[in-house]
């Protein structure tokens, strides 16, 4: 089932892709923090569209901490004709203090069709529609210029730098919801 949302008012609303999120159901999600093959049923998955087992290691952490599932389960990023699995995206944990951190990824091949503006779209309209969530951020690698793109077109301002717990320098994009 994916997630249904009210709008949220971000630049450049004249995207025409469609897609739908549909949150990984509980047994592909242990198969995916353990590498084995997931079932999900007649769609395609595109190389590269499923998210890593260490999101899914996180996710089933979360959920065994008690955290709800829309704030650590990952979504499919699923093609509206709903054949294809393009990508995944989700939110870090639950909100902190009003703010949730989001990360997303789209396979290779399906890259610069607009997928992951239109899924962190959603994201944002979910985050929005909760009423605790204030901010929204999201941490971009300098030299990943095309998500950068993705979140700068969405109304995210670019904040500061840190390192990540990989020990790399990451970009702070954050977005406000609106009152």
């Amino acid at each position: 089932m994916g997630i249904h949302m009210p709008q949220v008012s971000t630049p450049e609303m004249t995207e025409l892709v469609e897609i739908e999120l549909v949150q990984i159901d509980l047994p592909n999600l242990r198969r995916l923090a353990v590498s084995e093959p997931v079932d999900f049923a007649t769609k395609v998955v595109f190389e590269g569209g499923l998210p890593p087992p260490h999101v899914a290691i996180r996710a089933l952490a979360q959920l065994d901490a008690g955290t709800p599932p829309a704030w650590c389960v990952p979504y499919l990023i699923v093609s509206k004709s709903g054949d294809a699995i393009v990508g995944g995206c989700g939110f870090q944990s639950a909100p902190i203090d009003g703010c949730v951190e989001i990360g997303y990824g789209v396979a290779s091949s399906q890259r610069g069709r607009g997928i992951a503006t239109a899924a962190v779209r959603q994201l944002l309209q979910f985050a929005a529609a909760d009423g605790v969530v204030q901010q929204v951020v999201a941490r971009i690698l300098p030299r990943n210029v095309a998500s950068s793109k993705v979140v700068g077109r969405l109304g995210f301002s670019k904040g500061r730098t840190s390192i990540d717990r990989d020990g790399e320098v990451v970009d702070h994009w954050t977005w406000q919801v609106s009152g």
